[in-house]
């Protein structure tokens, strides 16, 4: 079963359960995978596009969450959380701080970099390793404290 058929029919259970919340979570997925679908005229949106849709409305939801907390916005602040749980159920199991690390030293081992300036090449590479898996923050400090030493 392709994403859009399993939001499809969350849609549906969504709406019957009478779950607001869930449900405009699940159609902002929808109407994303809509748009990339209508893009290009073919109607499908490949697997690795359907993962970046979810990875961009997830980091969405978690800024948005974070804005709220700094502007003392509890209410707004609650809603996005809960979005964005709906949304990271969909998205693959993030790697922990630890793998991510032993992921990042061996890029550095195999890439030769020894310094800060050596960190754009590490990124680049650990960004297209960790795709999905990782949250490009936590790639970028442990690039940068593997490089600092």
């Amino acid at each position: 079963m392709s994403l859009t058929e399993t939001i499809n029919t969350d849609i549906k259970n969504a709406m019957k359960a009478r779950e607001k919340e869930k449900l405009a979570a699940l159609r902002a997925i929808k109407s994303a995978l809509l748009l990339e679908a209508s893009k290009d005229g073919s109607g499908e949106v490949s697997e690795e596009a359907e993962m970046k849709i979810l990875q961009k409305l997830h980091k969405q939801r978690k800024d948005a969450a974070a804005l709220y907390e700094e502007q003392n916005r509890p209410d707004l602040l609650e809603d996005e959380v809960f979005q964005a749980g709906v949304i990271e159920a969909y998205l693959p199991a993030q790697m922990s701080e630890e793998e991510i690390g032993e992921v990042v030293k061996s890029i550095i081992a195999k890439t030769g970099a020894s310094s800060p300036a050596d960190m754009g090449k590490v990124m680049g590479a650990a960004m297209g390793q960790l795709a999905g898996k990782a949250d490009g923050k936590i790639i970028s400090m442990l690039v940068k404290k593997y490089l600092v030493g």
